[in-house]
């Protein structure tokens, strides 16, 4: 991995850096493990008493931390900094290069300029892939899926036909878009099928963590809106709609014909029942089941969720009834 100059580091994050910038920099590591030659960052306050001991050749931190030391780089945002400073130059993972002559492409498929197939990767029938897709091993897409620019899609997830996808996403290994809803009418005590003729459609620079399932609509459209990122295990259902730039934990499960807002952050293993509207900027706590209707800028948590006050009011007095002596 080729050394970049603190300077360049500092100039490119827009830092503050009051040392000579001669220094190079070849990785990026924790402030405990860093050595001389790599570059480490300070975000959380707690984990300040390991700046003075950290042998980092270049530190990020906030513009407003007191003390000095010739290794810092002050900048707004610490954690969005190292982010950048990544993407730009310590981040190697290999891709597939060039069509595998092992992939299957139909011959009706359009693919666009530097695209690269893995090993058994499959692409249907009428299916466009747009510039710069990155595909690995053993993917399918199946017919009259669009991939947009852009796109990294990691081994052996699947994309059910008629999917869209916008630009910029990353989907992991083991995702599966497009999957049927669980949709079924029950008639003389028997479950029957009900055909699940959507489609899934995913904005542009969505990230799918590895194994989530997101269900086809029964009819019209399954949405993953612009930006939002959804961590690994996840069940999204039929005709779910999720708004801009969400956060989905691990674990989460949401109902068909459920509507998310915008921005709205969902913790780890929480659960939503289906035909919920869920307002704008709402924050649901870990292991929450969300059973009815959220308005926006609400924080709610508990099975059933509740706002966070009431919450707290309710665990405030089952303490002291746990403190009385019977």
């Amino acid at each position: 991995m080729p050394a970049v100059a603190i300077r360049e580091i500092s100039e490119f994050v827009g830092g503050q850096h009051s040392g000579d910038g001669k220094g190079s920099i070849s990785g990026v590591a924790s402030l405990t493990q860093a050595t001389s030659d790599q570059l480490s960052f300070l975000s959380n306050r707690k984990y300040a008493s390991d700046l003075a001991a950290t042998k980092a050749g270049a530190v990020l931190v906030p513009k407003n931390l007191e003390g000095t030391d010739d290794r810092w780089i002050r900048v707004d945002d610490p954690y969005f900094a190292l982010a950048r400073i990544m993407t730009r130059w310590f981040s190697n993972r290999p891709l597939p290069r060039g069509i595998s002559p092992k992939a299957v492409v139909a011959p009706s498929a359009k693919l666009g300029a530097n695209v690269s197939l893995g090993h058994f990767a499959i692409v249907g029938d009428d299916v466009v892939i747009g510039n710069n897709v990155a595909i690995f091993q053993g993917v399918s897409i199946e017919a009259g899926s669009t991939i947009g620019n852009d796109c990294i899609i990691y081994p052996n997830a699947v994309i059910y036909d008629g999917t869209r996808i916008g630009n910029r996403c990353i989907i992991h290994s083991g995702v599966v878009i497009g999957s049927d809803g669980y949709g079924f009418a029950t008639h003389d005590g028997k479950h029957h099928k009900i055909p699940q003729i959507g489609i899934v459609r995913i904005e542009d620079d969505v990230e799918i963590g590895a194994g989530t399932t997101i269900d086809r609509a029964a009819l019209g459209e399954t949405v993953i809106g612009e930006g939002t990122k959804i961590d690994n295990l996840v069940q999204i259902g039929h005709n779910v709609k999720v708004g801009k730039h969400c956060l989905l934990v691990s674990q989460v499960g949401i109902a068909g014909s459920t509507e998310l807002g915008d921005y709205v952050a969902v913790a780890g293993q929480s659960g939503f029942s289906g035909h919920l509207k869920i307002g704008n900027r709402v924050q649901v706590a870990a292991k929450s089941a969300v059973l009815d209707d959220v308005p926006d800028d609400t924080k709610v948590m508990g099975s059933p969720a509740v706002p966070f006050t009431e919450f707290a009011r309710r665990h405030a007095a089952l303490k002291k009834l746990a403190r009385r002596k019977t």
